[in-house]
């Protein structure tokens, strides 16, 4: 086994892992080596010289008490203080015997046992690798290619030298894919199958895949002077996102929206025509709550805890419902309220009805503009 560090390092450069890397992959093939050698419980330690690049392996035998249970369990890696003082007089509890373990001396079965060891560790060196480097993509959004449909209807899409995949429950109402078509979706998690390997999971209906898809065409959001504070989506159908900026010169809905909803459209059209909703966000709970229900206008809104009840008029009730329900849920999702209607006397004239929604005639809406 002469020169084997060279070969360790050689398989450094061809596997794209640092030396160091292999290095500490090698020393853990040494141990597991003399494992399958002598015994599973033993214990043994791998030394690496890099200057003169050999190596070392030492079997280590830890001194215990008489009655200790290790003694029983593992036997090869403890000894009795009685028996460790036959070897030195002057050994003491807690003390380590070592000796020198020549794996060489076990031929060609200590060399296959390395090599296959080594390539082992090597691999789970590469994977480790990998799935650090995806595991700082989650959250965000990547590209890939649909390499297959299962009958599941489970799309397997391919990102680089992985597999990810996009499973029905994670793809928006009506989507078809086939193979061959490039899509993008949101990297939810990284995962490692024992008989798959390292896999990805994808989804297009998460809130955050909207967001993120906001960051890439609203460079305000990617500079971070507008602020998505919130998002909720009914994926394929409808969204609401709540916007905020500690900028005066910045409108953070005009941004968000583009000149003429170019913006905007162009997420919407990334999600199968999804309407999004853009609402600006304050810290004053009624007035949030207020403008996550437009188009409906609203009269009053108590709060309490963690429930909002919303005073509304008979003409305005189907507005803040919306088509099954669709409006009242995504407001209660983006603010975080669960929401109640109490329907009172009144109607709101024509000239209200077509004002901008976002604007209200009480003027402690005006409050969240002095915090």
């Amino acid at each position: 086994m002469e020169k084997i560090l060279d070969t360790v390092e050689a398989i450094a450069i061809e596997k794209g892992i640092t030396k160091e890397q292999a290095i500490d992959a090698f020393k853990e093939a040494l141990v597991q080596s003399a494992k399958r050698l002598t015994s599973r419980d033993a214990t043994f330690e791998a030394r690496i010289d890099k200057d003169t690049k050999n190596y070392s392996l030492l079997k280590v035998i830890t001194v215990v008490e008489e009655d200790d249970p290790r003694l029983d369990d593992e036997p090869a890696s403890y000894m009795s203080l009685s028996e460790a003082k036959e070897i030195d007089e002057e050994i003491e509890l807690g003390d380590q015997l070592k000796s020198e373990f020549i794996l060489e001396n076990y031929g060609r079965t200590a060399s296959a046992n390395l090599f296959k060891e080594l390539e082992y560790h090597i691999q789970r060196t590469i994977e480790q690798n990998i799935l650090d480097r995806y595991k700082e993509l989650v959250g965000t959004i990547v590209i890939g290619v649909v390499t297959r449909v299962d009958n599941d209807d489970n799309t397997y899409v391919e990102i680089g030298e992985l597999s990810g995949i996009l499973s029905l429950r994670n793809r928006i109402k009506g989507e078809k894919f086939k193979a061959g078509d490039t899509i993008k979706a949101l990297l939810r998690y990284v995962s490692i199958d024992p008989k798959f390997g390292l896999s990805l999971e994808l989804s297009r209906t998460s809130p955050k895949f909207l967001e993120e898809l906001l960051k890439k065409e609203v460079p305000e959001i990617e500079d971070e002077s507008v602020e998505v504070v919130s998002c909720a989506r009914i994926p394929g159908e409808r969204a609401k996102i709540a916007l905020t900026t500690n900028q005066a010169n910045i409108d953070p809905i005009g941004a968000t929206v583009g000149v003429k909803g170019v913006r905007i459209n162009a997420v919407s059209d990334e999600l199968i025509g999804e309407n999004i909703d853009c609402i600006e966000y304050s810290i004053i709970p009624e007035i949030f709550i207020t403008r996550a229900l437009s188009p409906a206008i609203v009269q009053h809104v108590k709060v309490e805890d963690k429930k909002a009840t919303v005073s509304i008029t008979q003409d305005q009730k189907a507005k803040a419902i919306g088509r099954s329900g669709i409006n009242i849920r995504l407001a209660s999702m983006l603010t975080g309220y669960a929401i109640e209607l109490e329907e009172v006397e009144g109607r709101v004239s024509g000239f209200e009805e077509q004002r901008d929604v976002q604007k209200t005639r009480d003027t402690t809406a005006l409050e969240d503009l002095f915090r």
